[in-house]
């Protein structure tokens, strides 16, 4: 029979069990304790009633991390804990290491892609490497879909400045509207309809989307496959989209700026390091778009 516990031991097991209930941490717990884990494993070992407490308490604080896995953090300096799920299926809470992703970082990632629809630049302005992001959005479903929704901001924002950069009441490039149009060229018959059944779709019809058409080497099953998933892809897509936009309606005051602080980020036209292009090499052909589909020039030689 083991040897009961003096009355300091069984109030440092109190203390601990507490602890433990609220962490589910057996090593943060005896941290917080300035014990070693050691120290209260050989107790378990010895006495089941106090492994009957402790089981009881990892229960507890599974449950309790169940519901709420996400707790605030006790100061903004100290880096938030996450819950993680251990090998037996439990829940409890682990500070972040050194260099670890904390929820931190992530809203500043966010933030900076909202604003830049770069994700390299993003992730160095929030410290981190691009890699690391991809493989947060690949484990977290929640993350990759307020990835997805902080790019899609970005984007809408660098488009809507590129619009405004050449606005039509600018009128550079609407010179020919304002002056004589010069005399049909003189063409046969047959070419005339050649052009205008070249031109008929981009002129009088919609052109068909891209994705639309069938691939080189696709047969009508292959494509068929594949517009039924895109399809599928779309709809999933369009009811996401439905349950975000019903959530901000149904909760308008529901965040609060104190609980959910902005992201600090640097300048982010001063964030280096993030594109691996040589800013001194000029373009090879200014006059030529940086986007583009096959060239003449690229067939050449290849047997195509």
């Amino acid at each position: 029979m083991p040897r009961p516990f003096t009355r300091a031991q069984a109030l440092q097991n109190a203390a601990f069990l507490a602890i433990l209930r609220r962490t589910g941490n057996v090593r943060a717990a005896a941290r917080e304790m300035g014990a070693h884990r050691a120290l209260f494993t050989r107790r378990r070992a010895s006495h089941p009633a106090f492994a009957a407490e402790w089981d009881a308490a990892l229960a507890i604080a599974h449950a309790r991390l169940q519901r709420a896995p996400a707790p605030a953090a006790a100061a903004e300096s100290v880096p938030e804990p996450k819950a993680i799920r251990t090998r037996n299926g439990r829940l409890q809470l682990r500070a972040h290491r050194k260099g670890q992703l904390t929820r931190a970082a992530e809203q500043a990632f966010l933030a900076a892609l909202s604003a830049t629809a770069n994700v390299r630049l993003s992730a160095a302005a929030a410290g981190f490497s691009h890699a690391t992001f991809y493989a947060r959005a690949k484990a977290h479903p929640g993350f990759a879909r307020e990835m997805r929704l902080a790019l899609q901001c970005g984007y809408d924002r660098v488009e809507g400045a590129l619009l405004d950069s050449f606005d039509v009441a600018a009128a550079r490039d609407d010179g020919w509207r304002h002056n004589d149009l010069p005399p049909v060229a003189q063409v046969t018959g047959d070419h005339v309809i050649q052009l205008l059944a070249l031109n008929h779709k981009a002129v009088r019809l919609w052109a068909t989307r891209p994705d639309y058409r069938r691939r080189r080497g696709e047969t009508g099953d292959q494509q068929s496959a594949r517009m039924a998933l895109q399809w599928q892809a779309e709809r999933a897509r369009d009811a996401e989209d439905d349950a975000i936009a019903r959530t901000a309606l149904a909760e308008p005051a529901r965040r609060d700026p104190h609980e959910h602080p902005p992201a600090i980020l640097p300048a982010l036209d001063q964030v280096t390091g993030w594109s691996k292009a040589d800013p001194a090499r000029t373009p090879r052909r200014p006059g030529r778009g940086i986007a583009g589909g096959w060239r003449i020039g690229d067939w050449k030689g290849g047997g195509g």
